[in-house]
């Protein structure tokens, strides 16, 4: 059992914690960390662990043996980096930075002091996603080509924060809440991207947004592909890989669709996870040194690197080089 410390306790630090103790067989929270402690003190009780209002106070906490950061986007990068130098493994919730060169640093930092990094892309660890990877890696689908994404949900209406509504910390409309998912899911399918023209409609802005965006990609293998989001549309999640053989289709969490020549169509239901839980249980299993954490360091970067096109490409409406 790994014994971690959390850092952040608003909306997603405390489902992470409602997710992991006392559920997971590998990881439980033993520190908790929050600027707003009276807010925090009834979540700490429940869960049994001890509360503070400074990560230098969890790090010196000799039971921590792994930090999980739930804090605002702009603090990622350099909490990595003291975590690191504290010698202790380090997850990360999305997005691991707002940009290329804090990505490089935070990962430097890691692996200069030998220990894991995990990011929170949970949507990786969803049956759907896992079989499409499945299938496009068995080559069913003949040459790849094109991959196709859309992902909308109502959070960004339903669990507001100050903080979350800054252009600083929440550039491109919803790209750091669901695109930075499809971003991921992009990267581990279709490799390093390489050129990103995108743009953002805002209709509303304030504590419950209203933007579309959408994003043109060429990838470094060759392959084209798009993704689109709209903040407050109920929830949504489609990516679609084509290849000259055949085409694979994840829908929602639990579906799959694989399109063969002949008018072949194949449907593929799985039980749904709780992706929260598995990709935490696959975290502690990279601090055990039981496996590596399913989403690599250089596939973390790439998809900051292409982030960071991204939102360049909608301030600036031209087409960028990553």
């Amino acid at each position: 059992m790994i014994n971690a410390a959390i850092i952040g306790l608003g909306w997603w630090g405390k489902t992470i914690v409602q997710c992991v103790q006392g559920k997971s067989g590998k990881l439980r929270f033993v520190h908790g960390v929050s600027k707003e402690i009276d807010a925090a003190l009834p979540l700490a009780e429940a869960h049994g662990f001890t509360l503070s209002d400074d990560l230098d106070r969890a790090l010196a906490d000799k039971r921590v043996e792994a930090v999980v950061l739930a804090t605002p986007h702009s603090l990622h990068a350099d909490q990595i980096v003291r975590v690191a130098a504290a010698g202790k493994p380090v997850f990360c919730e999305k997005p691991l930075s707002l940009r290329r060169a804090d990505a490089e640093r935070a990962v430097a930092a890691v692996q200069k002091a030998g220990v894991p990094i995990g990011v929170g892309q949970n949507k990786r660890f969803w049956p759907s996603m896992v079989e499409l990877r499945r299938v496009v890696a068995t080559g069913a689908l003949g040459r790849v080509m094109h991959i196709e994404g859309h992902y909308s949900n109502e959070n960004s209406g339903l669990h507001f924060s100050a903080w979350r509504d800054s252009p600083d910390e929440s550039p491109g409309g919803g790209m750091t809440g669901t695109g930075i998912h499809l971003l991921d899911a992009f990267v581990g399918l279709g490799g390093p991207v390489a050129e990103v023209k995108a743009q953002v409609m805002s209709f509303r802005s304030g504590p419950d947004p209203r933007d579309a965006a959408s994003v043109m990609f060429r990838f470094a293998n060759g392959l084209s592909g798009y993704f689109g989001l709209v903040r407050a549309s109920p929830f949504y999640w489609r990516v679609h890989v084509f290849g000259d053989e055949g085409s694979a289709e994840a829908i929602g969490e639990a579906e799959v669709i694989v399109r063969t020549r002949g008018g072949k169509v194949e449907r593929r239901e799985f039980p749904k996870v709780d992706s929260i839980l598995a990709e935490f249980d696959a975290f502690a299993d990279a601090v055990a040194g039981h496996n590596p954490y399913p989403i690599t360091p250089a596939e973390m970067v790439n998809t900051i690197a292409a982030f960071e096109a991204i939102i360049l490409s909608m301030d600036n409406g031209k087409r960028v080089t990553v």
